[in-house]
């Protein structure tokens, strides 16, 4: 997949993963793993830039006497996630315009 379309959906779906409720990095992995695979190496990266894209933001509390960072989505983020669910619509018909020679072929 193109790294950059991929980096792209990662930062939605991190994004998507705390629109519910804040979160640390390594819940975020878990609540993401079921629908792709997410190293903590690519996550950190992905929510500093969400955080300064203002995305998110962050805060620290102590969690079993060690400091978490919990990850909140702003209002930007949620635009966010809309803007995305808009842009797959065309994503998806550029899909089918490119498969559309296939599926009429297993039509036959």
């Amino acid at each position: 997949m193109d790294i950059q379309l991929k980096r792209g959906l990662l930062e939605v779906c991190v994004l998507a993963a705390i629109k519910s409720e804040d979160s640390y990095g390594y819940q975020i992995i878990k609540d993401i793993r079921p629908y792709v695979t997410i190293s903590e190496s690519t996550l950190y990266p992905i929510l500093r830039r969400l955080e300064t894209a203002d995305l998110l933001t962050v805060r620290t509390a102590e969690h079993n006497g060690r400091l978490r960072k919990y990850y909140h989505i702003t209002e930007l983020g949620k635009k966010r996630i809309e803007a995305f669910k808009d842009e797959w619509k065309e994503i998806v018909s550029i899909y089918d315009f490119i498969t559309k020679e296939e599926k009429g072929n297993d039509q036959k």
